[in-house]
């Protein structure tokens, strides 16, 4: 369990509130510093038993009830986050997040580890399980972040977020090339953070929303591949709502027509 106040200043800020990139980079963190924890390890860095490295991917993120707009340059964002394995390889971790003790949302990420089966190829990921962690716990109702990678990585889905599945086509797209040097992590992968970011920069490019005041209230995310640095990636607006105070939309990315993530977000005016 981690617990902690953190005083907001512009690396934390963007013009409607909390940096909802910043603010997924911190429960990213939080996560691999639990999954350490969890294994009992002074450092969260895990290798397999050849002593290859590896690294804990998302397979899924859900926020829900966000108040980001709530929060000010010197305000306290108080974060309370906690981790359980949900299964052989794969961990979810909850992110409890308030001001002055009332809450401002809520955040799930579900990660698997990986690691490469060819050096330097990121299409060659593959899971892995490591010893040293806690027994999964007995049978509990999955959390949001769960079910919905349940559903979309099996296609088992037939709407979400009020989004139909059957009969849907891109209404509009646009390719965006990611950046080595701003989307990739240490690791070589496209951080999970970076998926978010760039559909924020199609949504802007396709849907043309409000330049000020427009704020993330929900927000869930199944990944199902990653990139190779170089690759174009196609984002594509599968279906979208708005009115004059909310812009609801899907957006699939997808790799050489193979979708690698979809991005389902409702947005407050």
């Amino acid at each position: 369990m981690l617990r902690s106040a953190l005083t907001l200043g512009m690396p934390q800020l963007g013009p409607a509130g909390v940096s909802e990139t910043w603010l997924l980079k911190e429960c990213g963190d939080r996560h691999w510093r639990l999954l350490g924890e969890l294994a009992g390890a002074t450092g969260a860095g895990f290798r397999d038993e050849t002593g290859a490295p590896v690294y804990a991917a998302f397979c899924a993120v859900s926020a829900e009830g966000l108040k980001l707009d709530a929060f000010a340059e010197h305000d306290a964002l108080e974060i309370q986050s906690s981790i359980e394995r949900s299964s052989r390889t794969r961990f979810v971790s909850r992110h409890a997040l308030s001001r002055h003790g009332a809450p401002a949302g809520e955040i799930e990420l579900l990660s698997a580890f990986v690691r490469r089966t060819e050096p330097g190829r990121n299409r060659s990921i593959a899971r892995v399980a490591l010893d040293g962690f806690p027994e999964v716990e007995p049978a509990q109702p999955p959390g949001r972040a769960l079910r919905l990678a349940a559903h979309l990585r099996a296609d088992r889905w037939s709407s979400h977020m009020g989004f139909e599945r059957d009969g849907a086509r891109p209404l509009v797209r646009t390719t965006i090339r990611p950046c080595p040097s701003q989307d990739f992590n240490g690791a070589g992968l496209m951080y999970f953070v970076s998926f978010q970011s760039l559909a924020d920069r199609a949504e802007w490019e396709l849907l043309d929303p409000p330049a000020t005041g427009v704020t993330t209230r929900a927000r869930d995310i199944v990944y199902y591949g990653n990139v190779e640095p170089g690759e174009r990636l196609s984002f594509s607006v599968m279906a979208a709502r708005r009115t004059g105070t909310a812009l609801d939309h899907w957006i699939r990315i997808e790799r050489e027509a193979a979708p690698i993530a979809d991005v389902f977000t409702s947005r407050g005016f």
